[in-house]
């Protein structure tokens, strides 16, 4: 299959005319370069898409950009030595809606360096239910592994468990054999988080953390995505070299606390961030999403399906807060 002249993209907009998105008619050479043509499939929405879509956060590094951070398709033309006509491929982070033209067009030019091979266990659809929400949550686990976490240290919690990385780490820590707890302000879905694996679910307005530098232990580890004064609170209740990594700034990105979790307890705060992850880490991870870490109740997960005209409904119900699991953008399938 060939690329036609004209097809459609959601694209964003910030110049004179002010700030925009929508769909639009484009041709491929009004997209970025690369070495590898896809004929896009699914894409998925995660929060920097909705904040790179309305313009609530700095996202776009120029404009005009396709929006998507995430996407799956099949080649239909290459120059790269790794992939040839009729290879799924997918990619995420990596600059896309960023600084590239992203995935939600129905054909993309993308440099084969940044692409992964379709891991065997995922189907396209499946790959981005879980997105950068699901990559996220597996580099999380992976780097607090390397760095000594082990089941039999005690309990993970996950902050904000109901969105796409908490609902999607809690499935992933259960089947790798950890025991979770969550927290979220959502209490109508604490049913569903301990369908997903959850043994215990805390409401966040119902956390009262005390002011010492430290206080009693509750977790040996954590997930979260919250950041401010989650975090901070987090911090002072984790156990002898626990870690916690930190992927996403919901309730704020400052940070208010002392250095006695880690110089005391030896506590560690690791940094994830998707979008800059070295690509052979990238393709070990998707590999790993595909096989021993797939999301038993990823189909459960996976909560809507939108097309392209779909977009801007999503994004805003994501910014009110009102999304639980993850939405997957039907494209090209």
């Amino acid at each position: 299959m060939g690329t036609p002249d004209h097809f459609r993209a959601f694209r964003i907009r910030d110049d004179a005319e002010g700030y925009r998105a929508g769909v639009e008619e484009v041709g491929l050479d009004e997209l970025a370069e690369g070495d590898v043509t896809i004929r896009v499939t699914w894409s998925g929405i995660n929060y920097k898409d909705a904040l790179a879509a309305t313009g609530k956060g700095k996202i776009l590094r120029c404009s005009p950009l396709v929006g998507g951070i995430d996407v799956a398709g099949v080649v239909v033309a290459s120059t790269s030595d790794d992939f040839q006509p009729g290879d799924q491929v997918l990619a995420n982070g990596s600059g896309l809606s960023e600084s590239r033209d992203g995935g939600y067009s129905e054909f993309l030019r993308l440099p084969g360096e940044i692409l992964v091979r379709q891991p065997a266990g995922l189907t396209q659809r499946e790959a981005m239910g879980l997105g950068t929400a699901g990559f996220t949550a597996a580099m999380c686990l992976h780097r607090m592994e390397v760095n000594g976490q082990r089941p039999d240290m005690g309990p993970i919690v996950v902050t904000g468990a109901s969105g796409g990385v908490g609902t999607i780490a809690i499935d992933l820590l259960t089947t790798a054999g950890y025991e979770v707890h969550a927290i979220t302000g959502k209490v109508k879905e604490f049913e569903w988080l301990e369908h997903l694996g959850a043994r215990q679910c805390i409401s966040r307005h119902d956390l009262h953390w005390g002011q010492k530098p430290l206080e009693r232990v509750t977790w040996a580890g954590c997930i979260d995505n919250v950041g401010g004064e989650m975090l901070a609170g987090i911090s002072r209740v984790i156990d002898l070299w626990g870690n916690i990594a930190c992927c996403g700034m919901a309730g704020g990105h400052g940070l208010h606390t002392t250095v006695f979790p880690m110089i005391l307890r030896g506590v560690s705060l690791l940094g994830i961030s998707s979008t800059n992850c070295p690509i052979e880490l990238r393709r070990s991870l998707w590999e790993r999403l595909g096989n021993a870490w797939k999301p038993p109740h990823l189909d459960e997960i996976i909560r809507d399906e939108v097309d392209l005209d779909g977009l801007s409904p999503c994004f805003k119900r994501m910014l009110d807060g009102h999304s639980l699991g993850r939405t997957v953008v039907r494209i090209g399938a």
